[in-house]
Order: C-alpha cells, then sequence, then structure tokens
C-alpha cells in the first residue's frame, strides 16, 4: 500500500508532519481525517481519536499517526525521525553528527515541557470550550497568557539568540515543531513577537525557507479558525466527547 499518514491540518503536530513531507517531496497517501467533526475524545495535541475513519488504526486513536505497510507509527517527533531516515532528507533537518543532532534533541525535550500544552490553550479558550457550553476561567487564561510569554522569552534567550535558526545555521526539526506551534496564538489574534524581534524574522526565515506557497496549503486550517467560529460552521462535538474534553480544560493550570 505505501505509506500513509492520517493528518488533520487543524492540529499542529500534523502540520509538522505534512510539511516536512511536503517540503522533501516525500511519496504520501493522506487520509484527511476531521476532528472537529469526528467523535474524538480529549486534546489536539495530539488530539485523541475515536473516528471510524482509522480503520485497523482505531486502536491508537491518535493523530498523526503513520502507516508504512504494517509498520503503524504515531508521536510527531518519532514520525519526523522516521521519515527523515526513511528517506535520508536532507542532513540539516535532523544532522548525523553527534553534537548537532543533540542540539535537536534538547530542543524537542524542551519544547514538550514548555511550548507543547501551553501554546494550544487559546484554542480551548476560544474556540473548543464555548462549543460544549462552558468557560476557561479566567485567571487560568491570564496565566496561560503569561506562560506563553515566559516561553518565548526562554526560547529566545535559550534557543536562538543571535543564530538565524534554533540550533545553529541552518533549519532543524527544532524550528519546524517551534513554527507550527507559533500558528495556533497567532491565528487567534495573539501577537507573539510584540517587542521580540529576533524571534519575528526567525519565523520570517523559516517560512521564506519553506515556502509561501506550502505554508499558505497547511495553514488555511487554523488560520480561518475564528471566521468559521464566527459564522458558526465548526461542527458541534458529539456528546459522548464531552466528558473527555472536560477533564481536558480541567488540566488547564
Amino acid at each position: 500500500m505505501g505509506l500513509e499518514l492520517y493528518l488533520d491540518l487543524l492540529s499542529q503536530p500534523c502540520r509538522t508532519v505534512y510539511i516536512f513531507a511536503k517540503k522533501n517531496r516525500i511519496p504520501f497517501e493522506l487520509r484527511a481525517v476531521d476532528l472537529l467533526k469526528g467523535r474524538h475524545r480529549g486534546s489536539l495535541m495530539p488530539l485523541i481519536l475515536h473516528n471510524p475513519l482509522l480503520g485497523e488504526l482505531k486502536s491508537l486513536h491518535k493523530v498523526p499517526t503513520l502507516k508504512d505497510d504494517d509498520f503503524v507509527l504515531t508521536e510527531s517527533t518519532a514520525i519526523l525521525i522516521y521519515l527523515s531516515q526513511k528517506y535520508h532528507t536532507d542532513d540539516h533537518w535532523y544532522p548525523a553528527e553527534l553534537q548537532a543532532r543533540a542540539r535537536v534533541h534538547e530542543y524537542l525535550g524542551w519544547h514538550g515541557d514548555f511550548i507543547r500544552g501551553t501554546f494550544g490553550v487559546m484554542l480551548w479558550t476560544k474556540v473548543l470550550a464555548p462549543l460544549i457550553g462552558t468557560q476557561v476561567p479566567e485567571e487560568k487564561v491570564c496565566r496561560n497568557r503569561t506562560a506563553i510569554d515566559e516561553a518565548l522569552d526562554k526560547l529566545n534567550a535559550r534557543f536562538l539568540g543571535n543564530k538565524p535558526f534554533l540550533t545553529g545555521q541552518q533549519v532543524t526539526l527544532a524550528d519546524l515543531m517551534a513554527l507550527e506551534e507559533m500558528m495556533q496564538p497567532i491565528a487567534l489574534g495573539l501577537d507573539l513577537y510584540e517587542g521580540r524581534p529576533q524571534l519575528a524574522s526567525w519565523h520570517k526565515r523559516v517560512e521564506t525557507f519553506l515556502g509561501a506557497e506550502l505554508c499558505e496549503e497547511a495553514h488555511r486550517s487554523i488560520m480561518s479558525i475564528l471566521e468559521r467560529n464566527a459564522s458558526k460552521t465548526i461542527p458541534i462535538p458529539a456528546p459522548e466527547a464531552y466528558p473527555n474534553m472536560l477533564k481536558w480544560l480541567s488540566r488547564i493550570p
């Protein structure tokens, strides 16, 4: 059957995998999953599914999911590394040199602690929670805004500094992962880069490298989310999804 990718481009990890595969001309069959129409359980980071489209992958309940003949893999970082190794993508993405690769892993570990789970909260507060008739307490919204600012400052100081990209002179998986996390709060109207010219320039460099056409294609779903919300064209989640959505909302610090 060949390579299949189960993705919803509303999800940051899915966009990362999609952009990487497209940019590197990796042949794949896109299995589009519309999570807001499906019956999902829990979070968009990555969103946990209960969707019949996944067929034999249903037991995994996750996107992004890679299926390469009989081999099935979840988790965006694992998928990116697998694709880079199998398809021998340019070395700058996931460097062969030990210390350069370690820097990529260093960022990916930090990303999981400080970026994932922080930058996606705004989608819940502005769009998903109201869909099920609830609200995130204002004090949590304020704490999340503070956490975003702190993460951006740490990102700039610890990783970017005066370099063109997060781990050095070239784009790596680290830059792609970070960029896609930035797109969600940006799409929801937050000016992430006010007073942060170095990060603004970094963002522009990464998008320029990826190409405007690919970025527009990959970002179309998230960049239209407020418009879709205002026009009430976002489907209401199935009632059986509410308990797990409420559980995730309760975990927002």
